[in-house]
């Protein structure tokens, strides 16, 4: 089966490098000799529905805008997700995913396909993150970085992607992200699934592919990183 992966918009969403996370998806599908396509979809472009993966990233207010009103026209994710079809949304994408979002000072429809509502933050949120996920992923931390204005609010019943203990997140609940369905939603970037493998074989997992294990030579240096990373950010709030 030759695996499908589409990421959209990244000519518009592409600010902080989040189409890195289809290039991760793809080098572990080839290390493990699986046959993919990756598929960039542009903004004036149509939207594939017979994908196996979707990525979204983050973006200014403008672009966020203009992608939450193409990703309208036709509903395409919505039989995406109607076919169990993963989907990973960073930042502005995963908050357009929701049911509102807040772009150049106006309050936007989203899509409705997350349980959440994006409202303006009273300030910018930009630094490291460290959070323990709550799916798992094979890791006992996740790391990323975030930068933005919004704070997403998730319904009572609705299941974060982790406990955060440096940095925001979601900006109001001690968590970030979401998981709904097929949908995994964030607001970490890095790309977060260079700096989190184990989130990219759990998302693969989901589609029935199952990747090569990390050696423990990638572990040890991958924990290094998450230990180092925490270093600095004890450091910087005076632990």
């Amino acid at each position: 089966m030759t695996v499908k992966i589409i990421s959209l918009f990244p000519d518009v969403l592409g600010t902080y490098g989040d189409h890195g996370n289809a290039r991760i998806l793809a080098h572990l599908l080839h290390l493990s000799g699986r046959s993919y396509e990756l598929i960039t979809v542009g903004i004036n472009d149509p939207v594939p529905t017979d994908g196996d993966l979707y990525l979204l990233g983050g973006g200014e207010d403008g672009p966020q805008a203009l992608a939450a009103r193409r990703l309208a026209e036709g509903s395409p994710l919505h039989r995406v997700v109607e076919r169990g079809r993963p989907i990973l949304a960073i930042c502005a994408g995963y908050q357009l995913l929701g049911r509102s979002f807040v772009a150049e000072g106006t309050t936007r429809a989203g899509l409705g396909l997350l349980p959440v509502e994006s409202v303006r933050g009273s300030a910018r949120m930009v630094g490291e993150v460290l959070l323990t996920p709550f799916v798992p992923i094979g890791q006992s931390l996740m790391t990323g970085f975030e930068n933005h204005g919004g704070q997403t609010i998730l319904d009572d019943d609705a299941q974060p992607l982790g406990r955060v203990y440096r940095g925001v997140g979601n900006g109001g609940d001690g968590c970030d992200g979401i998981i709904h369905g097929s949908i995994v939603g964030s607001y970490l970037h890095g790309p977060i699934l260079a700096r989190n493998p184990g989130l990219a074989r759990w998302l693969l997992s989901r589609i029935g592919v199952e990747t090569l294990e990390l050696s423990h030579h990638h572990w040890t240096l991958y924990e290094e990183r998450v230990h180092a990373s925490e270093g600095a950010l004890w450091s910087r709030h005076g632990a």
